[in-house]
């Protein structure tokens, strides 16, 4: 980790923005709602945000254009994806809906690169719904441009670039928000409400975290295929390194169906990022350790011995807090988060609902919302107490904080931290000891091989080594 002073738009260095930055996140209150396009004037320059869509998959198509365009301030103007056939898909798409909702019509320009994208000074701001690899230099070389962003997460695909990502977004002051949208009360406004209960002693001190999350099944071995004219498989593989075309691979070639990649290590860690930043956000959340990590880990996991899927199965995360908690996070448990105190417990989880419909189901429960005692549920949180950031909506917060200049309700050092906490366990799965993370440092203690995993070679010229100013 460089030792240069970066700075955010605060002029605070990163070291001092840790320092202050989870205080700053509990006595942050609700931030201005949308402003609609009305109260700019029609011949405003700030009449809309103008917006480009990097990635046109299913995530993409049933979540994040869905819940940016419904409001009025956001114009989506361009769309960019390496298949042709889904950015053509998204031209239609995003024209479609415009049109069927009686609001002006307008052209989509369509991209194959990004960077192209990023080049029109027309945008204002990015949405990047791209596989896992994709993530961090498409931010980077976004927020060089001076673009906002609204990114999926998992943050990084290694902790190395999530940390570069975080420091060049803080050096160039654009607003940022990541998918966690369990901090949202659109559509889980429990999450929130049982962090609240938790950060405030509802249930005493807090001395275990557990942490269900659904599995992914292995696969088959899967044949070369020819690569698609309309794919541009070079630039999809990107950082990684090359290896033959299969579909199932990469995303299916007719529908929207769930992407092959995500259960491919070279894309991503498995469900240990693709859940897990989202719940092991909420119990960093419930437990206040937003910007910082474990620092004792130890694990056990399956990894298929055959087959082109080949991320985690089965497995067993333990680790220490600084604060003296133990989390555990495992298949076996329901999934969702239970938080265990002293005087009681805290279950919450989304009940038997996922982003998409092609979701992995974990049916081992169907609770949202429930405690040791009903009472706990029901508790008055006082005005003098801790009241957490009040977002209705993930992507209605962005764009209302492009135009606030506030902080989104998960800036881009929590987006990495909740991140780096997953690539911290997964490392953990594929070593067999105790771990000893340093959360300051980013490094593990005395151990060579685990620190050699902090990053990975970097396909030239893809990746974060290649996006630094």
């Amino acid at each position: 980790m460089s030792n240069k002073k970066i700075t955010n738009k605060k002029g605070l260095s990163r070291r001092e923005y840790l320092k202050t930055a989870a205080a700053g996140a509990v006595g942050m209150l609700a931030v201005p709602t949308i402003v609609p396009a009305s109260v700019f004037g029609k011949s405003a320059p700030s009449n809309r945000i103008q917006i480009g869509q990097i990635g046109f998959g299913r995530i993409a198509k049933t979540h994040d254009l869905p819940d940016t365009m419904r409001y009025d301030v956001a114009r989506v103007i361009a769309v960019c994806d390496l298949d042709e056939n889904r950015v053509q898909d998204g031209k239609q798409w995003i024209e479609q809906q415009y049109k069927s909702k009686n609001k002006p019509d307008h052209e989509v320009k369509t991209y194959g690169d990004y960077r192209e994208l990023l080049m029109n000074p027309e945008i204002d701001a990015v949405i990047i719904s791209t596989p896992d690899h994709w993530h961090a230099q498409p931010a980077m070389d976004a927020a060089m441009a001076g673009k906002h962003i609204y990114m999926q997460k998992p943050a990084s695909l290694t902790i190395a670039e999530g940390r570069a990502m975080s420091d060049t977004i803080h050096r160039t002051g654009v607003t940022f928000q990541v998918g966690s949208q369990q901090r949202s009360a659109s559509p889980w406004p429990q999450f929130k409400r049982a962090c609240e209960l938790v950060r405030n002693g509802r249930i005493g001190e807090i001395k275990t975290v557990k942490i269900g999350l659904p599995g992914d099944p292995s696969g088959d071995e899967e044949p070369e295929m020819p690569i698609p004219s309309n794919l541009n498989y070079e630039m999809w593989l990107g950082s990684t390194p090359y290896v033959y075309y299969t579909e199932n691979r990469v995303h299916p070639q007719k529908g929207y169906g769930r992407p092959g990649w995500l259960r491919c290590e070279q894309f991503g860690a498995g469900m240990i990022t693709g859940w897990g930043a989202h719940h092991i956000d909420t119990a960093h959340w419930g437990m206040g350790t937003e910007y910082t990590g474990p620092i004792e880990v130890e694990a056990k996991a399956e990894f298929p011995k055959s087959g082109l899927w080949n991320v985690h199965g089965d497995f067993l995360v333990t680790a220490r807090y600084a604060n003296g908690a133990t989390m555990l996070v495992s298949g076996e448990f329901p999934n969702g988060v239970r938080f265990e105190g002293t005087e009681g417990w805290i279950f919450v989880s989304r009940g038997n609902v996922g982003v998409t419909a092609s979701d992995p189901a974990n049916a081992k429960n169907s609770d949202a919302f429930s405690a040791s005692d009903a009472k706990i549920l029901q508790s008055v949180i006082g005005p003098d107490e801790i009241h957490l950031y009040d977002s209705p909506d993930q992507h209605g917060n962005w764009l209302d904080c492009i135009i606030s200049g506030a902080q989104t309700v998960a800036p881009v050092e929590v987006a990495h931290r909740s991140c780096s906490a997953c690539l911290v366990f997964h490392t953990a799965m594929k070593l067999p000891r105790k771990l000893y993370w340093d959360p300051m440092r980013e490094r593990f203690k005395n151990d060579d091989e685990a620190n050699a995993m902090l990053s990975r070679p970097q396909r030239w010229p893809y990746g974060t080594e290649y996006s630094r100013p």
